[in-house]
């Protein structure tokens, strides 16, 4: 093998380009077992950001189910999520364009079986399922009407389309997870109220299913406004089962009468937060035992917990990323999706006896040199008030190319979104794009993240653009003092709540040399004002009450204090978002102008909240790149379309 080539940090060649990059986002989801068949939703940047339901038979074939002209995905809490359900070999979809609820026959064309809304694509339907003897379906209903604000229910649907929507329950303003036994006489669910979020508290109810698919004497099981419950699921023989973070750790219970009683208790997190629908973290093997995935030290875990003793068992598996599990018919499988610091996400099978894997399906069949990938270091570093954060360290890796050994290269501090959410050392090519050139990155699980107990995600109640701005910037500073990194070109980017802490730390610190915001929040205040109803209480909880303390949304707000702006800074905006329109974005623009900062703002139209185009993923990723060069002094080795950068000294 040659020596590498010593060139400037920044300016490698690489092959994992921006377009690999984009192409290879397809995204795998909602993963669903009827009988022996396995099905999926996959998400389809090289398609416009179609999502299509892909089934896999017990022969390994594999076809599209979702016909052309169509896109399955549901508008319900704008982030969607429990897209479709399966009844035998029927599956049952929302539709993008109308939301309308279609029955799917193989080989059919989708016939819908729910009305038209008062506006366009106004009645909508989320995470459902079907009664065993197929007659029926219950799920999340959203009724939208000009004027005023969401209304969210829990509905029966006839699934022949017979009969319209009949209410289950109301009055409450969300509700998630409707559950029904296996003998069909009892459904569960979960519900909550403003201000909480589903993370912060919510109540588990249990009532009577009547043979006309109604309910009746209802009643309170678990959970309240300070006890989050996650995926109430029956096990086999119709006993009640729920996720509580009760102790300070979402851990698994069973419901034995009124009483709760915990199985294996592990200073681990068995739920996640719930920013969609659908979710499946256990499932129950054909021998009683509990098949699930805990996350520890942000790691995820495959374990079983054991019917006789209550004990978990780890699965020894290579995967580090794990979600949407469930159990086959018959025998010890589970099956999932899963991924690992080498490997991007796929379909696999799992014997959960000695963790043999079978890869039965990936979305991009990629073949990477190792040499070019970077591999996840874990840190824990020192932050604020004496306390520890954590983020994964990813160092400039390209088999073919040094750095000057009297160079350092710059860094890249990735902010996740959420901000209730965590990131994961899955192989993510949206990394290895930058690592590969020669910048260095870090992601970091800065307080507030899930993952490591509820004390820890609620580290953020009331602070946050401080605490999550305070470890992304003593993140960059631990490894600038560690000597990994040059402390002088540090860059910062995240995407809508990572945008805040990304627009915050460029206007009340002057750490960060560049930044990049993607559809990021800078007026808090107006947020509030124009964001979708899941979210329009959140930032009760992460800044306070509102509009009593008017005054704290204004101190964090970068747009309100505009005149402390550092740094330069790339903004890039879809401009059919609703859950941080563009206004948000030409805030900032209008205040960069001002100032006579370096930027660049681009826009996309026919994109919502998160890009989901790969032309657009692409042009994103090469126009960041750009501005990094420009800012930080290197020349790229890739030859990728100009940025007009404002106020740019030539």
């Amino acid at each position: 093998m040659a020596e590498p080539t010593t060139a400037p940090y920044g300016s490698w060649r690489s092959p994992i380009s921006a377009e690999l990059a984009s192409s290879s986002g397809v995204k795998l989801g909602e993963l669903v077992l009827s009988g022996n068949d396995v099905y999926w939703l996959e998400g389809r940047p090289k398609e416009r950001g179609r999502y299509v339901i892909v089934r896999r038979t017990p022969d390994g074939t594999t076809a599209d189910v979702t016909p052309a002209g169509f896109n399955a995905r549901t508008r319900v809490h704008e982030y969607g999520g429990g897209t479709y359900f399966v009844h035998g070999s029927t599956v049952y979809f929302s539709n993008w364009d109308d939301q309308r609820l279609y029955r799917q026959e193989i080989g059919a064309d989708p016939v819908a079986i729910t009305p038209e809304g008062e506006v366009a694509a106004g009645l909508r339907y989320a995470d459902g399922v079907a009664t065993p003897d197929g007659r029926f379906g219950i799920c999340v209903q959203e009724r939208h009407a000009e004027g005023s604000e969401a209304a969210n229910e829990l509905v029966r649907l006839s699934l022949d389309g017979s009969e319209g929507p009949a209410v289950l329950a109301t009055g409450n303003d969300f509700y998630a997870f409707p559950r029904v036994s296996p003998d069909g006489r009892q459904v569960a669910w979960t519900t909550w109220n403003h201000p909480n979020m589903p993370w912060d508290g919510c109540e588990l109810w249990l009532a009577e299913l009547s043979d006309a698919g109604l309910t009746r004497n209802a009643r309170l099981v678990a959970g309240g406004e300070k006890e989050s419950i996650f995926q109430p699921a029956w096990s086999r023989d119709g006993v009640l089962h729920f996720i509580s973070d009760r102790t300070g750790w979402w851990n698994i219970y069973r419901l034995d009468g009124d009483k709760a009683v915990a199985l294996a208790p592990l200073a681990a997190e068995f739920g996640v937060p719930q920013w969609s629908f659908g979710f499946s973290r256990y499932d129950f093997l054909s021998n009683g035992d509990i098949a699930c995935l805990y996350t520890e030290d942000g790691i995820d875990r495959l374990g079983v917990i054991h019917a006789g003793s209550g004990k978990v068992t780890p699965v020894a598996t290579e995967l580090t990323t794990l979600s949407y599990l469930r159990t086959a018919p018959e025998g010890d499988r589970v099956w999932l999706i899963g991924g690992s610091p080498t490997e991007g996400g796929a379909i696999v099978s799992i014997d959960v006896r000695d963790g043999a894997t079978e890869v039965a399906y990936r979305a991009s069949d990629l073949s990477i040199d190792p040499g070019y990938i970077s591999a996840a270091e874990p840190i824990e570093f020192p932050t604020e008030r004496g306390l520890t954060a954590y983020a994964l360290y990813y160092a400039p890796t390209n088999r073919d190319f040094a750095g000057p050994s009297d160079e350092r290269p710059p860094l890249v501090v990735f902010s996740h979104g959420g901000p209730t959410g965590a990131t994961n050392a899955q192989l993510n090519l949206g990394i290895q794009f930058w690592t590969s050139r020669g910048l260095a990155v870090v992601d970091v699980n800065y307080g507030g993240s899930t993952g490591y107990g509820r004390a820890y995600r609620e580290r953020l109640k009331g602070n946050w653009g401080i605490v999550d701005v305070d470890d992304c910037v003593n993140a960059a500073r631990y490894l600038a003092e560690r000597g990994d990194v040059d402390g002088e070109r540090l860059a910062i980017r995240g995407g809508s709540a990572g945008g805040f802490t990304t627009l915050a730390a460029v206007t009340f610190r002057d750490v960060f040399s560049a930044g990049a915001s993607y559809y990021g929040l800078a007026d808090l205040p107006a947020f509030v004002g124009e964001t979708h109803k899941f979210e329009s209480r959140y930032l009760e909880g992460l800044v306070g009450p509102y509009p009593e303390v008017l005054e704290r949304y204004e101190n964090r707000s970068a747009a309100y204090h505009t005149d402390m702006l550092s740094c330069p800074l790339i903004i890039f905006q879809g401009l059919e978002d609703k859950v941080v329109p563009p206004s948000q974005a030409e805030l900032m623009v209008a205040a960069l102008d001002r100032k006579g900062l370096p930027y660049a703002y681009i826009a996309y139209e026919g994109e919502q909240h998160g890009f989901r185009r790969a032309e657009n993923i692409k042009h994103s990723l090469e126009s960041e790149l750009y501005f990094y060069g420009k800012i930080f002094g290197f020349e790229l080795a890739d030859e990728v379309e100009p940025v007009k950068i404002e106020n740019l000294a030539s």
